[in-house]
């Protein structure tokens, strides 16, 4: 069990193995990207135009075993880490990675074992996922609109779709499930009301993102951003909201309640309302770097020593000097006059949203 026992600067509560970077931010939530492929092109990921047929993704020898990919998981727990989420790519391409859950469901301290998918597979998959131990599920879905979905992922599913794969993951005992919808200025502002609708009336907590400026090849501009402050106004003018209490310090989320109370949904707003003062999220992509900013350039490899055979004790002291060493603060560095110019940024399938 963790022990809290001290408040950082920033006011989150530390647990007494707490690492911490130079903001005093510490090591609480880990992303694993298994892999680097994806069964959809969405626009603001990975736009068709640019990856193709032809895109060269990782070899498979290039990738963390699952076996390597727990033994990094362990490490970092050790190191404060209580909250793991699978991400890709699409994760659910990978094969067998039911196989993977079970061996994360094993380590002891892991509070929370989730994954983000596009739904697409969950039929055929979401029974095995519970079964092996995985505890929650948030599933892409940008819009309730059939055209616009296709639209917004490369012609690559249509939303009953994904809404099947929902089904199923009810149907396996997942619950509740969190849905996550990408806002573009143009694209899908105009169907956030009805996706809010939908969760609302069928119990899922719908999240709506500022669209970011991750990695370099998605066409990111401020003009195309929808302000999360206008998302909830015109949200609460259909079904009335009040602010609720974040979950825990450092949630991404800003939760709001239906004043009905039939439920809540949040919005995430990178962009307008930066929150790396908060974030407690280290990144490992398929090929084992650590990323410590869902923004940063460059990552640093742990796969080379791993398959090197360097010992436990030299792993977790070179995860626990990387973090110390950690001062990323990208998102408010965006909205400054110390903004990155030109920064060359990591792609987002490469490393999970």
């Amino acid at each position: 069990m963790r022990t809290t026992t001290a408040i950082g600067t920033n006011g989150i509560a530390q647990p007494a193995r707490a690492v911490l970077d130079a903001f005093t931010r510490p090591l609480r939530d880990l992303r694993i990207s298994v892999t680097d492929r994806c069964n959809f092109r969405c626009i603001y990921c990975m736009p068709a135009e640019i990856y193709g047929e032809r895109y060269e993704f990782l070899p498979r020898p290039h990738l963390l075993t699952f076996e390597e990919t727990a033994r990094l998981a362990r490490l970092f727990v050790k190191l404060g880490v209580t909250k793991l989420r699978l991400t890709g790519g699409e994760p659910l391409v990978r094969q067998d990675l039911h196989l993977l859950v079970a061996m994360l469901s094993q380590i002891q301290g892991v509070e929370d074992l989730t994954l983000t998918t596009n739904g697409y597979l969950l039929p055929q998959q979401a029974q095995a996922l519970k079964d092996a131990g995985l505890m929650r599920l948030t599933v892409s879905l940008d819009t309730l609109d059939d055209a616009v979905f296709h639209k917004m992922n490369g012609g690559r599913s249509g939303v009953d779709r994904v809404l099947e794969g929902i089904r199923a993951a009810e149907d396996a005992g997942f619950g509740p499930i969190k849905i996550n919808a990408v806002v573009m200025k143009g694209v899908n502002d105009h169907t956030v009301v009805d996706l809010a609708r939908f969760c609302k009336e069928h119990g899922y907590i719908v999240r709506f993102i500022e669209y970011m400026d991750v990695g370099n090849r998605n066409g990111w501009k401020m003009d195309h951003v929808v302000p999360s402050r206008e998302v909830v106004r015109r949200i609460s003018e259909a079904m009335p909201l009040e602010p609720a209490e974040k979950s825990y310090r450092g949630e991404v989320a800003d939760r709001w309640r239906y004043t009905d109370g039939s439920g809540e949904m949040g919005v995430i707003s990178s962009v307008t309302e930066p929150f790396c003062g908060d974030c407690t999220r280290a990144r490992i992509s398929p090929d084992g770097h650590l990323y410590t900013c869902l923004f940063a350039s460059l990552g640093q490899d742990l796969k080379t020593p791993l398959r090197a055979g360097e010992t436990d004790e030299a792993l977790e002291q070179r995860i626990r000097t990387l973090w110390r060493l950690r001062d990323d603060r990208y998102s408010e560095e965006r909205t400054s006059s110390a903004a990155p110019r030109g920064q060359k940024k990591v792609e987002m399938y490469h490393i999970g949203g």
